[in-house]
């Protein structure tokens, strides 16, 4: 069959070198689940090494036709588990059935931050992710306090998983090339979750790093903290200071404030 034609609207740089394929498909490691799914596969090129993993059991999601009509050719061992659509779109919690996946992917730029997010959501079925990013993406990901491109994304999916900046690659191995270099990177969910609600936990990191430059005595004037709380020394810094524990011991101030 002939192969798909990469298509701009859809953010596709086919990944064409195969060792790096299988170097991300050995990014998962753990044994704690045995399905995996892939966001975005194309062609195949990366699929073709994690079917090669004889004890996990591989679904593919792609949104583009013609990937799907040439995953179905060529791929006839997927039979049953090409899902067509829109991975942001996907109820995962009715796919896993309560079942422990891994995911990973060499996923499209534009929405590689929604993935993230949407992984964070589902973080209790997911114990590892992998992929490859924008390279400045994966570093913002895995950026530590104090590092300038530490932000939202870094605090979320560092409370949540253990963060590894793998390897970056070079521009040249996609078809077409993109004009930044991509970065590898592998969350490991860990063993335990801060006691506060989630969605409590990210609106109040994003208000924090909403207005990045000031402390957070004025970034947090929404939530009407009290002056007695206010004058803890952690209201004194920027977000951009606080490490991920840091970030949770202010919401749980803020709560018990409340």
């Amino acid at each position: 069959m002939s192969k798909v034609k990469p298509k701009k609207h859809l953010g596709q740089h086919f990944l064409t070198d195969k060792n790096i394929a299988q170097k991300i498909a050995q990014t998962l490691q753990l044994d704690s689940y045995n399905k995996v799914l892939e966001i975005g596969p194309g062609m195949g090129v990366m699929t073709s090494y994690l079917l090669q993993a004889a004890h996990k059991d591989v679904y593919v999601i792609e949104i583009d036709p013609e990937s799907v009509i040439y995953l179905q050719k060529e791929f006839p061992e997927l039979e049953g588990k090409i899902i067509a659509g829109d991975f942001l779109k996907l109820d995962l919690k009715s796919l896993f059935d309560g079942n422990q996946w891994g995911i990973t992917g060499n996923f499209p730029y534009n929405i590689s931050s929604q993935i993230v997010f949407k992984v964070l959501e589902n973080k209790d079925l997911i114990p590892e992710f992998s992929g490859m990013f924008q390279k400045e993406v994966s570093e913002r990901i895995t950026a530590k306090h104090g590092n300038k491109t530490y932000g939202i994304l870094s605090v979320l999916v560092q409370t949540y998983y253990h963060t590894e900046y793998l390897f970056t690659v070079s521009e040249q191995v996609f078809n077409p090339p993109p004009k930044v270099k991509s970065g590898v990177i592998r969350l490991t969910r860990k063993e335990k979750f801060p006691d506060i609600s989630y969605e409590y936990f990210k609106k109040l990191v994003k208000t924090a790093f909403n207005q990045r430059r000031k402390t957070l005595r004025n970034s947090l004037k929404s939530y009407n903290l009290s002056d007695n709380l206010k004058q803890a020394r952690i209201f004194a810094q920027r977000p951009e200071q606080l490490s991920p524990e840091e970030f949770v011991e202010l919401a749980q101030m803020i709560k018990n404030d409340a």
